[in-house]
């Protein structure tokens, strides 16, 4: 059990051009489920976008395992696994294809058609991901974040366009994670949610 953040962000700042997205945000996540809550435009994916390195703060420290997220990102990457909100999948490749691609990737994933079946998408392996329903491509992007095993998960939105039965496969996911020891950073705008997972 880890005593010091697993993230750890103090004063951040990041603006576009003359809209600030994030404001002087201080927040510290600790071991376990952390959700981020807020409705949409509140500042949440540009954060978390922050503490995977995509985006570069205007101002305030930002420390993710330890480590500065875009100077250490080399070290950060192999420990870390991210679901974005949109993106980050080639359109043409198929389902499965793109899931065993990032498994092979890691040196100790988890077993690839076990986490095909547990998310639903064993009917849809073959579909490419261009073709697949939103609600299909948040699973997907969801097993990709976990089949490398990280210590840490950044996951954007991870229900958005679900089922309620995907929804709750995917909250169980999540506290398996946790119960693995694995800290998890969500973000949401559900109370539900986040009172179930947090």
């Amino acid at each position: 059990m880890r005593s010091e953040p697993v993230v750890q962000v103090q004063s951040l700042v990041k603006r576009y051009g003359t809209k600030t997205a994030v404001d002087g945000l201080d927040l510290a996540a600790r071991q376990g489920v952390t959700a981020v809550l807020g409705p949409n435009g509140a500042g949440k994916t540009t954060t978390v976008e922050i503490c995977e390195g995509y985006r570069r703060p205007d101002s305030g420290t930002v420390r993710v395992l330890g480590l500065d997220p875009v100077r250490e990102s080399a070290a950060l990457r192999p420990r870390v696994g991210v679901m974005l909100q949109s993106g980050g999948v080639y359109a043409g490749a198929r389902a499965d294809e793109m899931l065993r691609h990032v498994a092979k990737l890691h040196a100790r994933p988890l077993d690839v058609d076990a986490l095909i079946e547990r998310l639903g998408l064993g009917s849809c392996g073959r579909t490419s991901y261009r073709r697949l329903s939103g609600g299909q491509q948040q699973r997907l992007a969801l097993a990709m974040a976990v089949v490398g095993r990280p210590e840490l998960v950044f996951l954007d939105e991870p229900t958005a366009g679900l089922d309620p039965q995907a929804r709750h496969a995917t909250w169980d996911l999540v506290r398996d994670l946790r119960d693995d020891g694995v800290s998890v950073v969500l973000t949401t705008h559900h109370m539900d949610e986040a009172e179930q997972l947090a």
